[in-house]
């Protein structure tokens, strides 16, 4: 059953429900503490991820990676990564076989995890300047969008870059994006303001991942590098086997936002 107050929720609180089976998205949950994206490779593949994410920081950024077969880490203390998000994806030759709520029948020694920066994270400091969050407001899942941008490639891996749109009143923009600056760990500042067909984007009502937002009147979409990245990369490079997380269903780790504040 959903709590009536996620936001108050520790991390530990929030990733033990998720483990008990509980499914949604997680945009609002354990407020103060930050969310993150997965991308799980065999070891085989995992240089050539860490090197696509060094190459791409604004849409992967590295907060941790677990060592082949490791399960835990600092980052979710006495939790494991195997059970404790919300729903996974599991791609086999780039294709989407499964969404479990659990992955241990996938698990090997060899897998690699890459936790990896949500801006989820800079939602609360959004609200905070008196930014609302439609996808919250609406009681939905954030929209995501593959573009026409291409990241940079890394041996077998390449792709498009995918954005999250949030729609924000045309007086508050520059606001919007003095606030996510300050997040560069996390996505940073938007990579895109306004008409969307310049990314390659022709119809904001129909997001290739998550759920379409109504833009209120006055409003303009505003677009931030995606952790979903990875997953639109290993559709198009391919490899044997990748797990992430569902979109918009995030890893809520141990660390706070303020940690990854920069003046």
């Amino acid at each position: 059953m959903r709590p009536e107050n996620p936001a108050a929720l520790s991390p530990a609180q929030a990733r033990a429900l998720f483990r008990a089976g509980l499914v949604t998205p997680t945009s609002g949950w354990s407020a103060g503490y930050t969310q993150a994206n997965l991308m799980i490779v065999p070891k085989a593949q995992a240089f050539d991820v860490l090197l696509f994410a060094q190459r791409n920081p604004k849409p992967c950024p590295v907060l941790g990676v677990l060592d082949a077969g490791e399960t835990s880490s600092a980052l979710l203390a006495g939790g494991d990564i195997r059970t404790d998000v919300p729903k996974y994806a599991v791609y086999e030759n780039g294709v989407k076989v499964d969404e479990p709520t659990d992955i241990t029948e996938y698990w090997r020694d060899d897998l690699v995890t890459f936790i990896v920066g949500c801006s989820f994270t800079f939602e609360a400091a959004l609200q905070e300047g008196g930014i609302r969050i439609a996808h919250i407001d609406q009681g939905v899942n954030v929209p995501m969008y593959r573009t026409s941008v291409r990241c940079e490639p890394a041996g077998a891996l390449a792709g498009p870059l995918v954005v999250s749109m949030r729609p924000v009143p045309a007086s508050q923009v520059a606001d919007a994006v003095r606030i996510t600056s300050r997040y560069p760990a996390v996505h940073g500042a938007p990579v895109h303001v306004g008409n969307p067909s310049e990314i390659g984007i022709a119809d904001l009502s129909r997001p290739d991942f998550g759920d379409p937002v109504r833009i209120p009147e006055g409003h303009i979409p505003v677009f931030w590098a995606c952790g979903v990245t990875p997953q639109a990369m290993v559709m198009e490079s391919r490899p044997a086997l990748a797990i992430g997380h569902a979109p918009g269903h995030m890893l809520i780790t141990d660390a706070r936002d303020s940690s990854y504040l920069v003046p």
